[in-house]
């Protein structure tokens, strides 16, 4: 839990039956936060940014996509359960999974996996990517850090909804042919801006288990810019350099150019199965009695499970003071009335809470009728929460999560693509 972040000022307290408990992180969609329902389920609950709420395109494609979504079965998967689409701002609440992203493995607390552990990665996901496909959905942005890593293998999040940002961009405008995703994790369609089908999935997935086995992305970071890298995503051939012998067959597979040459999920499984012999490769082998991942990991998910229990509801925000005044008196007989009787508090149940109630109104001594129940504090309400944000968000491991860019659009034939795609300064002519 140690990407668990208190809430602010102006984080909402409860969304829906969910009571916020601390900020999980923020992308280019929204919040997300650790929540508990009324009857104790741990919930992710993302709300979406309030301009993005503001724009009915992206309304219209949020409402099908959640819809979608829920649909979505299978064990490797965080399932939507609940979500209000017409709110003012709308929220999804998908299970919580008690597990590092595969980014926070693989970049601070472990390294690249072993080739064991790789294989049964690439089996739990092509798994998931079954169940998403079968709902109709394609995940569009399957990245490191949308792949959550727990003790009986690994679970797929955020599947289909960034499809809802395909046709916003800054300002609130919509445009064709955008792409959406995170640079370093799409397909050639998708930085072409054609059209996604399930095999883009498979493709992102090759890219995800390449950066599993080494610690690289195959097609190289976004330091040069991102349409570079997108250029290499498009027209070059990965770096699998470093990839496990076994494991390189499956992932130049699932990283070819054609969609229509890459394996289905149902061929990953096989071939995944192959690689290891003797099943080692199946899911199923995730949780067997031997752990899939390293034994540094498997303690480091242990002590995380456990603090996920110690996790307490914020405290309520403090209301004004009641105020405070003498007793009301007739002028004259105050000296010569005697000490009012303590007032009689009836007990409540928690976590009601009682005003400070005054000594009754006195008369020569004596009370005037019986005295009222004392009525509890009005609460303040809530400050409006909004989202003064600035610069991209995500958790892309470079600093790029899930952008919407410009497609990149290839060389007219008869002309060298890298003469006309590099600006002229760049070239040596």
């Amino acid at each position: 839990m140690g990407n668990l972040e208190g809430l602010r000022s102006d984080d909402p307290r409860v969304l829906g039956a969910y009571r916020l408990l601390g900020r999980l992180g923020a992308g280019g969609m929204g919040r997300v936060y650790l929540a508990r329902s009324d009857r104790g389920r741990t919930v992710a609950v993302k709300l979406v940014h309030q301009e993005l709420a503001g724009q009915e395109e992206f309304r219209r494609r949020f409402r099908a996509e959640v819809r979608a979504a829920r649909q979505v079965g299978g064990e490797w998967t965080a399932p939507v359960l609940d979500a209000d689409t017409e709110a003012d701002v709308p929220w999804v609440a998908t299970g919580y999974i008690a597990g590092p992203a595969l980014r926070q493995v693989v970049d601070q607390d472990f390294g690249p996996l072993p080739e064991r552990s790789v294989r049964i990665l690439a089996a739990g996901l092509a798994r998931a990517l079954q169940a998403i496909h079968a709902a109709g959905v394609v995940h569009r942005d399957l990245k490191p850090s949308n792949v959550l890593i727990t003790l009986d293998g690994p679970r797929v999040i955020d599947f289909g909804i960034a499809r809802a940002l395909e046709t916003v961009t800054d300002g609130g405008l919509t445009r064709t042919g955008a792409a959406v995703g995170s640079p370093g994790f799409m397909s050639p369609e998708q930085v072409r801006g054609a059209r996604v089908t399930p095999a883009s999935d498979v493709f992102c997935l090759g890219s995800v288990l390449a950066y599993a086995a080494t610690g690289r992305m195959p097609f190289g970071t976004a330091d040069s810019g991102v349409h570079a890298l997108m250029y290499r995503i498009a027209e070059e051939e990965p770096d699998l350099t470093g990839i496990p012998a076994p494991l390189l067959p499956l992932i130049e597979a699932c990283l070819a150019k054609d969609p229509e040459e890459r394996p289905s999920p149902a061929e990953i499984l096989a071939r995944a199965d192959e690689a290891g012999g003797e099943g080692e490769g199946t899911p199923a082998d995730a949780r067997s009695a031997e752990p899939w991942l390293p034994g540094g990991l498997v303690a480091r998910l242990g002590r995380q499970a456990v603090q996920l229990l110690d996790v307490e509801e914020p405290a309520a925000r403090p209301g004004p003071p009641p105020p405070e005044h003498p007793p009301t008196a007739i002028a004259g007989a105050a000296a010569a009335a005697p000490p009012a009787p303590p007032p009689v508090h009836e007990p409540l149940p928690e976590p009601t809470l009682i005003g400070r109630q005054d000594p009754p109104t006195v008369t020569a001594g004596r009370p005037m009728g019986p005295q009222p129940v004392a009525q509890p504090m009005p609460q303040p309400a809530p400050p409006p929460y909004g989202y003064p944000h600035a610069g991209p968000y995500g958790n892309n491991p470079y600093g790029t999560g899930t952008q919407t860019v410009g497609p990149y659009v290839p060389a007219p034939r008869g002309r060298s693509r890298a003469r006309s795609y590099w600006p002229r300064w760049w070239r040596a002519d």
